[in-house]
């Protein structure tokens, strides 16, 4: 299961790779404080939205942040066992939450979470002095590390992106980097030669939200010498688990119910992969519905907020309410479609939520 080419150097890679891990949570156990590091993320890793208040899609609303909802889930997630939360992406309208709704709601989120599980908060921003200022304050508020990608009023070179992210490593060397590879949103194709260079010169980058497959993660690992973690999300996993199963330790999903995702992870950490093809098989169907909006680059990067905002909702899960203005139009067969991706998600999560129940339990609310 950890690729078609497993030979001795292979073994040798992933003895390493295993005995280093498993200092890290030696010393970890031991109260020793170290910086997250790229394979410390383990399970299902949840993605909040910003919840909204009713009337906070007018344009002219101010502290719009759903602060009792944020402090409800995030409980929620813990209880139900994820391995850690991430806050502040394009599914948590990072790029339309004021400065204001920003800080309280961080606020809100780390306070909740008390440290009990990882937590990633996003600071992209149009440009890096208030990347710099974004960053800084989620540090001193006890945040894991950060989600980042690039300002977007215009796209980077490969040269120009690998600069600005040595830049912020080298201006927060104690701060964990997660790259945020999301091409459709920062029109940049972080791709392998791209991640080669990023690994050289920002050594803070533990990780990347996306930015490999199961065709280029043999590759990606290699010229990165495996000091990033490159994350799938849940419907992802199982393909790049087996390319390299002890590599894929964590998957990300919306917050929609995590009892899938988590079993799924579950699964593949034991190495069931006949466990974790049936589990994957089940969240794909889930997904259907919006597979036709979602498979269309262009589409989907026009839409991305609204249909996660939409299928967050009709899971139940979470009230994630209305989108903040611009990205808050739609058309109707899209929404129908994101409601019914909900919907299958929530028969998921029941049936998962009840099967994993004896063995789950929870933390401290």
């Amino acid at each position: 299961m950890l690729g078609q080419n497993f030979g001795k150097n292979s073994l040798t890679k992933v003895c390493l790779f295993l005995t280093v891990c498993l200092e890290r949570k030696k010393r970890r156990l031991e109260g020793e404080a170290i910086m997250l590091g790229h394979w410390d993320l383990k399970g299902l890793m949840s993605i909040l939205p910003t919840p909204l208040k009713p009337g906070g899609e007018r344009m002219d609303a101010v502290d719009t942040a759903d602060l009792d909802e944020t402090e409800r889930v995030v409980g929620q997630l813990i209880n139900d066992g994820v391995g850690g939360i991430w806050a502040l992406g394009t599914m948590g309208e990072c790029a339309t939450t004021s400065q204001a709704d920003y800080e309280k709601f961080v606020d809100c989120v780390l306070s909740t979470a008390r440290k009990r599980v990882p937590m990633i908060i996003g600071t992209t921003a149009l440009g890096a002095h208030e990347i710099a200022c974004r960053i800084r304050f989620i540090r001193d508020l006890g945040a894991d590390g950060t989600l980042l990608s690039m300002p977007m009023w215009q796209p980077l070179t490969t040269e120009g992106a690998v600069k600005y992210y040595a830049e912020v490593s080298e201006t927060f060397p104690d701060f964990p980097l997660m790259i945020y590879a999301n091409s459709r949103a920062f029109r940049h194709p972080f791709d392998v030669d791209f991640f080669e260079a990023v690994s050289k010169k920002a050594p803070t980058v533990m990780s990347a939200k996306g930015g490999a497959t199961g065709n280029t993660l043999e590759r990606a690992l290699e010229v990165t010498g495996r000091r990033i973690n490159f994350i799938p999300n849940e419907g992802g996993a199982y393909a790049l688990a087996q390319v390299s199963r002890e590599t894929t330790t964590t998957a990300w999903a919306p917050t929609m119910g995590p009892h899938p995702g988590i079993a799924l992870m579950n699964a593949i950490e034991a190495g069931d992969m006949t466990r974790a093809k049936e589990v994957s098989d089940e969240i794909h169907w889930a997904g259907e519905p919006i597979r036709p909006f979602t498979s269309s680059v262009e589409v989907f990067a026009q839409f991305n907020i609204q249909i996660e905002k939409v299928r967050m909702n009709a899971s139940g899960y979470v009230k994630a309410g209305a989108m903040r203005p611009p990205y808050n139009y739609m058309p109707k067969d899209m929404e129908e479609a994101a409601m019914e991706n909900g919907r299958r998600h929530a028969e998921l999560e029941k049936k998962y939520a009840a099967i994993m129940a004896p063995a789950m339990g929870g933390g401290e609310a």
